[in-house]
């Protein structure tokens, strides 16, 4: 199972966005400031726009998902019960996740941005597609429910992840890493060799690496761990 970008350009206005790769199966980051280009890629993957150069190929992969960043473009229906129940999916399942039960019969809009981003985020886990596109999936989040979201990603374990964010605190352990700069898209390559070219990379990562660390992994777990051992 992979998804392959082929020279791919794509123009709107002034803006370019460029790249090539291939997105095997496992857990991508796609990182970078904002504007750089991010949820544009993640719609080009998704097939909801189309490049006016090169292509997007999909190689065994039968399901696609795309969780957009802003939660309330999702919600198709008056209760929260029904709105996971649109995805296909046992309500109670999906709220258990989402940490909602009690409210399985409340307006979605009745929610805060934080809660209906938990809710979207624990149906399209659920859903378990082959291609899981997260744009900003940690955005709205508080710190705890970051890490909740960061663990439920880790648990896939078959299908294609990708995570486009410029999250640079709470961050999921992942097999390789990307980067979008001015709408340019560089694989810096798997973990954890591509750490230390990893332009945007957290504070925590860049200290540990200047002490003379080689983290694991991208998470201050990784970093922390690396540091114990230079030390210890």
């Amino acid at each position: 199972m992979r998804v392959e970008l082929a020279d791919l350009v794509f123009s709107q206005d002034s803006f370019t966005l460029r790249g090539s790769g291939t997105f095997d199966e496992g857990v991508h980051l796609v990182s970078g400031p904002v504007g750089s280009g991010k949820s544009t890629l993640a719609l080009l993957l998704a097939g909801l726009l189309r490049p006016e150069r090169g292509a997007v190929r999909r190689h065994g992969v039968l399901t696609t998902q795309l969780l957009l960043q802003f939660p309330e473009h999702h919600i198709t229906s008056p209760t929260i019960a029904g709105e996971a129940a649109s995805w296909g999916l046992v309500p109670e399942d999906a709220l258990a996740l989402a940490e909602l039960s009690a409210r399985a019969d409340d307006d979605p809009f009745h929610l805060s941005r934080g809660e209906l981003k938990r809710l979207t985020l624990a149906c399209a886990l659920l859903r378990d597609p082959d291609l899981l596109l997260l744009d900003e999936p940690f955005s709205s989040l508080d710190c705890t429910a970051k890490r909740k979201a960061c663990g439920m990603l880790e648990e896939r374990d078959s299908g294609i992840t990708i995570v486009f964010s410029h999250e640079r605190a709470v961050l999921p352990r992942v097999d390789a890493i990307w980067e979008m700069e001015a709408g340019d898209m560089t694989a810096r390559g798997s973990v954890p060799d591509a750490i230390p070219s990893w332009r945007h990379a957290p504070p925590y990562l860049r200290y540990a690496l200047d002490q003379g660390a080689r983290p694991a992994n991208i998470r201050l777990s990784d970093a922390r761990e690396a540091l114990c051992r230079i030390r210890g």
